[in-house]
């Protein structure tokens, strides 16, 4: 009987849907019919699939039962049955084709219902969010942006995960001035208060919108991300979160000092961490890699320093640096000198950009050059007994399997690394110092702007459209694994879910050297 009643009942409804198909400009005196389908919401499974279908078909036909309408697809979609709230969900996007003034009350229903455990269904509200931003992209992302300020943890991070991967491939012809300036707008106001995944999402959209195309814009993006790096505040040495902070907040300026000058950061980092880097807790999480990743930044901050007041000054300062990692030929030639070539390459190749700028800083006839000299003198000696065996051992792996092991590529980036080291020994040797030699930093990982250059050379290769709002973020995770990684922050107010850059993490390479 109950199989009859079904039967009769799904039969009801497609009579049901026939009417109203054939009634054509008549529909709107069949509104009894359309009673019945929204009704069928309390139904079967079968029913309630087809009954989703058919009110979202007939919903522009009669507008004085909208908000009974649209409350019966939302019963659906809250179902125990996901099979049926997927296909509500789906029909909620089908009913903004011929009803856009709809957009952004589902626009708002379907981001709260981001927060879906079950993956497919999450795929499915994705999916019609990506709809409705081809009906109405400015008004979709009204609703987004309203749950995204509003809603509770999950939902936010929820919010700007879709944000981040899904609006950034969009074609312009879809994210429009109108919904671009008002996506720029309601960032700003998200990034006031925002965890460290959170950060660097919001400034990856930034980055790759029209904010970036002008000096003044690119400008306003660095002070952004200088507020949140907090660089007016003293450093403590000892707060994993700050020394996190400033480590991404300074990636992700990187690609705009080229326009803007990186004066602000490179000065904090110099004065305010470097001169700390004794006090970092050797127990802190990650402590290996963290005095690399701040002369790392440092030295890349410096690369694009434009100008410099007090330079001798500032010279002299990281000079010193260099120093720790330098140390002055022992008395002894059988004590056993360790250096750390990664930190020297980083510490110099600072020295080396800003020399650039300041040439006339270092006089051949003053102590700080004497005593850098001797120290150079030391290393070099010394760097060149390591890169020949380590050249030879690479040339003598003919199979390229053997140069693409983990082995073979820390061989090749060692060899890099301390021919680099070499290169600017040379430099410095000059009478005076002539620090012209262009030398790239070993591991660099390409900036949102390099990453964006090379995803467009493979446009271009591809064929592909031009006009897109963006890259594709699988190529810069495919550009940013291809260099050396970044390092892996431990966990803390500002990166309590602040992931690493990458995947993998390097491996410093000293050597003892008798």
């Amino acid at each position: 009987m109950a199989i009859e009643s079904d039967a009769a009942s799904i039969e009801k409804l497609y009579k049901n849907f026939g009417i109203l198909a054939d009634a054509k400009d008549n529909i709107s005196e069949h509104e009894k019919e359309y009673l019945e389908i929204l009704a069928a919401v309390k139904g079967t499974p079968k029913e309630k699939r087809l009954a989703s279908q058919f009110i979202a078909r007939f919903f522009k036909n009669f507008p004085t039962l909208a908000d009974q309408a649209l409350g019966a697809q939302l019963d659906l979609c809250e179902d125990d049955d996901v099979l049926i709230r997927k296909q509500a969900i789906k029909d909620l996007s089908a009913i903004c084709k011929d009803n856009k003034e709809q957009v952004p009350k589902i626009a708002d229903i379907l981001a709260q219902l981001l927060q879906a455990e079950d993956h497919s269904e999450l795929v499915t509200v994705q999916e019609s969010l990506v709809a409705l931003l081809k009906f109405d992209a400015k008004e979709t992302l009204n609703g987004i942006y309203s749950q995204l300020l509003t809603g509770d943890e999950t939902l936010r991070e929820r919010c700007v995960k879709f944000l981040s991967k899904k609006i950034i491939p969009i074609d312009r012809n879809i994210i429009d001035k109108a919904a671009e300036d008002f996506l720029i707008i309601e960032t700003k106001k998200v990034l006031q208060d925002v965890t460290g995944d959170e950060f660097i999402q919001l400034i990856h959209i930034l980055s790759n919108s029209r904010l970036t195309q002008t000096p003044l814009g690119q400008k306003e993006l660095v002070d952004i991300i200088a507020d949140q790096a907090e660089l007016d505040q003293p450093f403590d040495p000892e707060d994993k979160s700050q020394i996190d902070r400033i480590i991404h907040c300074t990636y992700c300026a990187l690609p705009y000092f080229n326009f803007i000058g990186s004066n602000k950061f490179m000065l904090f980092l110099l004065n305010e961490v470097l001169s700390q880097l004794d006090k970092i807790p050797k127990e802190m999480e990650n402590f290996k890699y963290v005095h690399l990743e701040l002369l790392k930044i440092f030295a890349e901050c410096c690369a694009s320093c434009k100008s410099l007041q007090n330079g001798s000054e500032i010279i002299e300062k990281v000079v010193n640096l260099l120093y720790r990692y330098v140390p002055a030929p022992p008395v002894d030639e059988n004590v056993e000198t360790n250096f750390e070539f990664n930190h020297i390459e980083a510490a110099m190749y600072a020295l080396h950009q800003l020399v650039k700028v300041c040439p006339d800083t270092i006089k051949i006839d003053s102590e700080l050059y004497k005593t850098l000299k001797l120290r150079l003198h030391y290393l070099a000696c010394n760097i060149q007994g390591y890169i020949k065996p380590l050249r030879e051992d690479i040339r003598s792996k003919n199979n390229p399997d053997q140069k693409a092991s983990t082995d073979g590529k820390m061989k090749i980036l060692a060899l890099k690394t301390a021919t680099n080291i070499s290169n600017m020994i040379k430099d410095f040797f000059h009478n005076p110092p002539r620090c012209k030699a262009e030398i790239p930093l070993s591991g660099k990982i390409p900036t949102f702007t390099e990453a964006k250059s090379s995803e467009e050379t493979v446009k271009k290769e591809k064929k592909r459209n031009s006009n897109s709002f963006s890259h594709d973020d699988s190529q810069l995770k495919q550009s940013r694994s291809s260099g050396r990684e970044i390092y892996h922050p431990p966990s803390g107010k500002f990166s309590t879910k602040v992931s690493g850059y990458g995947e993998e993490k390097i491996e410093n390479f000293s050597v003892g050297i008798i």
